[in-house]
């Protein structure tokens, strides 16, 4: 299907894993225990999510499905961002976090994007 011999080759999936671990690592370290089963288990869910569905989109081997996986993908990043702003708005990572947050989210978009349209690509010319 393509010039990858793994999901972990690409790019839009070595930035959702990124993002994976940032949230991991510098927003859910900080939200509080009362947390744990809402906001904690929603923004660990949807950043696994974004990975998740770029992977299984690549195991399909249909141009279509793939893309259709990335769309997914896709919406599970923007609902990583909302629970980074619901974070912010109750106090529990400061602007710096969610700056940072927004950086990789915008960087695994445009990425994402990309693959979208070289699936999209393919598909045509196929």
């Amino acid at each position: 299907m393509s010039n990858f011999k793994s999901f972990e080759d690409l790019a839009c999936w070595k930035e959702a894993r990124n993002l994976r671990l940032f949230v991991s690592k510098k927003i859910i370290s900080k939200l509080p225990n009362n947390e744990k089963f809402s906001l904690i288990d929603q923004i660990k869910r949807s950043s696994r999510s974004v990975g998740n569905n770029i992977a299984e989109g690549y195991g399909r081997f249909h141009f279509q499905e793939n893309i259709q996986f990335c769309r997914i993908a896709r919406g599970s990043l923007f609902e990583t961002l909302d629970h980074g702003i619901i974070a912010l708005d109750e106090g529990y990572i400061s602007e710096e976090n969610l700056n940072e947050l927004r950086v990789i989210h915008d960087k695994t978009l445009l990425i994402l994007n990309g693959y979208i349209k070289y699936l999209k690509n393919q598909k045509n010319n196929k």
